[in-house]
């Protein structure tokens, strides 16, 4: 097995946007490929079929690779719930909320868990690719790194540096990284890449000969424009890639402080007549047609902050004016009566109320639930099924039982095993689920502006995997064309 580290001066530097593509380009020449983040920190997290749970950049990049995502990609994932603390997933499976402070005390351990699942890969493809975590040579870190040089000098393989055009400085951030590099390390480089640069590369023309300067024996395999409409799944919760898109009605989601799984906002950028908008204060729901409350890593603390701000009356307003209100997830157990945590364990302790926009009560249990679902929607007009996927701790019930005299139905259902289940709930223009992914239907999006009186939005008729997977070959193209990957090619004997 050859292993191939993509390393970055900083965060969002595209370690994860250049797994993605170059995971793709090895695939189409035939090359076993899989990806691998020893340790992720992002509360966008995606569920495997096997009910484990990994980063949803790690799940895109095995898709890109052609493989079916596993907890073997993504050992680690810490998901921050505030207070300087994130739950722990290992393998997939939910531990405790740990402190930074005690999480650092158990870096051996995890180690060998990291080291363990390196070992896992050894025959079961012919090129892993490893992302990087921020920088590889943050000084104070570098000694308790799990993610961006001990896995791949483990593996004695090669890395590849990105430099981030956009952030300034450049020539800095590259040549200051490998100059920190220790000798061993800066000899396993198969080279660096400029990257998200704007504008007419030809500018650009010299920038070789600066940095044959002060890295000579460092190939330089040079510059890659940014490509707006080739811009997949960030890890980080909302990056600049994830603000307003498209032009026309305004469906608004809610930017919360912990914000998690922002990605199932992503479908609604292929139809035409609605723009997504992500809003944080109430005079930003001004004209709004839909409002979206998207899932939370800490529902307690984003419900009060929905308080404190006035985007909870905001939002009660605009529903009592017509405005259809969805929630998703943490999203969806706001828009219920009450809420109680009696532990802390999904992030903040107590018992609040709710939006009171559905007639449920939700309490959060220790037990987490992680499961890969089919969901099957059915409407008067139309009827779709697609896979979705469930993570929650929180268990939501309906205070009344008599659903029928409510006016409260079941929003959709999802098939487990044999098996078709009522899932999430509507009512009066509120919508309630827990599924992610819930857009990713067409129909579910036609339904919901035909609810919100949008005549000119346009459904794109190209599915959002379809779509997906074009992206990722596009991608790959966009390397071929801009890039000097002899050397990548040649490592990996192509």
């Amino acid at each position: 097995m050859k292993a191939i580290s993509v390393l970055g001066t900083s965060s969002n530097a595209g370690k994860s946007w250049m797994v993605t593509a170059l995971g793709a380009w090895l695939k189409r020449k035939g090359v076993k490929v899989a990806p691998f983040k020893a340790q992720n920190m992002s509360n966008n997290s995606y569920v495997t079929l096997e009910g484990g749970e990994i980063g949803r950049a790690q799940a895109v990049q095995a898709i890109a690779c052609g493989m079916r995502p596993i907890v073997e990609m993504n050992p680690i994932l810490l998901k921050p719930s505030g207070k300087g603390t994130s739950q722990l997933v290992l393998l997939g499976e939910a531990r405790q909320h740990i402190a930074a402070v005690d999480y650092y005390q158990h870096i051996e351990t995890l180690w060998e868990e990291v080291r363990a699942t390196l070992e896992y890969w050894r025959d079961r493809c012919d090129v892993l690719l490893l992302e990087g975590a921020g920088s590889p040579v943050e000084l104070n870190l570098m000694h308790r790194d799990l993610v961006n040089l001990r896995p791949i000098v483990y593996l004695q393989g090669k890395w590849i540096l990105v430099g981030d055009i956009e952030k300034g400085g450049v020539f800095a951030q590259i040549i200051g990284t490998h100059h920190l590099l220790s000798q061993p390390v800066r000899d396993m480089g198969l080279g660096f890449i400029v990257n998200k640069f704007r504008g007419d590369l030809r500018l650009f023309d010299d920038a070789k000969i600066h940095f044959q300067k002060h890295m000579p024996q460092q190939q330089y395999l040079g510059v890659l424009p940014y490509a707006q409409d080739l811009q997949p799944e960030s890890e980080d919760s909302l990056c600049s890639e994830a603000e307003t898109r498209g032009t026309g009605a305004k469906i608004a989601w809610i930017r919360f402080p912990h914000l998690s799984n922002s990605q199932d906002s992503q479908p609604w950028q292929l139809d035409s007549g609605v723009a997504t908008v992500w809003v944080k204060t109430a005079e930003e729901l001004n004209d709004t047609r839909v409002i979206i409350l998207p899932g939370s890593k800490n529902t307690l603390s984003d419900l009060q902050w929905l308080q404190e701000t006035g985007l909870a009356t905001a939002i009660l307003s605009a529903h009592r004016q017509g405005v259809p209100i969805v929630g998703i997830c943490g999203g969806y157990q706001m828009l219920g009566r009450w809420l109680c945590d009696r532990t802390g364990v999904a992030g903040a302790l107590g018992e609040v109320a709710g939006l009171g926009l559905l007639p449920t009560s939700t309490e959060f249990m220790p037990t987490k639930y992680v499961s890969q679902v089919q969901a099957i929607w059915k409407s008067e007009t139309s009827q779709d099924q697609w896979m979705t996927y469930e993570i929650h701790m929180g268990v939501t019930q309906l205070i009344e039982s008599n659903t029928q005299d409510s006016g409260i139905e079941p929003l959709l259902k999802i098939q487990v095993g044999q098996t078709l289940i009522d899932e999430g709930l509507k009512s009066d223009r509120v919508w309630g689920s827990y599924l992610h992914g819930l857009f990713e239907s067409a129909q579910v999006r036609q339904t919901l502006t035909k609810l919100a009186g949008i005549q000119e939005h346009q459904a794109s008729p190209i599915s959002w995997q379809d779509y997906q997977q074009s992206m990722y070959y596009r991608m790959a193209d966009l390397l071929e064309e801009n890039l000097d990957i002899t050397s990548i090619s040649q490592y990996v004997g192509l």
